[in-house]
């Protein structure tokens, strides 16, 4: 109990708040880290799932090959860049590392969301005269949108949580406050860090929570 209090004592001090390796940097940080992956993740493999979902074909193959990224541990995708040319380019490697990582629950989740889409309603779609933009656009990916929402908030939620291994590439954000307790032999300082990481999760969980609850009902898996 005694390590738990010393880490509160360390969360609460106002010290550790201010200046370049405050929490409050080191947050911001790591909420920039994690929003940049997400957004990089999404044009990645919104785009395959949903033109694959819609024409039926590929997409088995695709999924697969995406989850054999989720075998295979972000940590030795990172060592493995940092080795590369690109390891000499900033945060590049974590960058790239975070998004191979949060790809496959999107790509999965969207595609299985555009085939789980009723065919009746895409045959009534088709037969009502539409193209095949406007049955994707208008019919397939409303309908298909909770699913997609799902993957989204999968992959934010485990992307704050493995942001953290930016800092062993030398880059920013809360892993930078666990990295440096570490090294002072800080456990406190160690486990104040981990709670600040599963906090911002809990947080970025109840935040796609509460838009979804907030969405309107075919957003929410309404039909109605």
């Amino acid at each position: 109990m005694k390590t738990f209090s010393d880490a509160w004592s360390w969360l609460t001090s106002a010290a550790h708040w201010s200046g370049e390796n405050g929490i409050g940097h080191r947050l911001t940080e790591h909420l920039w880290l994690t929003a940049l992956c997400l957004v990089l993740s999404c044009l990645v493999a919104l785009p395959v799932a949903l033109v694959l979902g819609h024409l039926g074909k590929g997409g088995p193959l695709a999924v697969n090959i995406s989850n054999v990224g989720r075998a295979v541990p972000t940590f030795a995708v990172l060592v493995l860049l940092l080795l590369t040319p690109l390891g000499t380019h900033g945060e590049w490697p974590t960058i790239i590392a975070l998004i191979l990582f949060a790809v496959p629950p999107l790509l999965t989740n969207a595609y299985v969301g555009m085939r789980e889409v009723d065919r009746d309603v895409v045959r009534a779609a088709r037969g009502m005269g539409m193209t095949g933009r406007q049955l994707l656009l208008r019919v397939e990916l409303p309908l298909a949108l909770p699913l997609i929402l799902t993957g989204v908030r999968i992959a934010a939620v485990q992307l704050v949580a493995t942001a953290t291994l930016a800092a062993l590439a030398g880059g920013g954000g809360l892993g930078r406050i666990i990295t440096a307790g570490f090294n002072l032999a800080s456990t406190p300082q160690v486990v104040a860090g981990a709670v600040l990481v599963a906090v911002f999760a809990l947080v970025v969980e109840g935040l796609f929570e509460a838009v979804q609850r907030l969405a309107p009902r075919w957003a929410r898996g309404g039909f109605g």
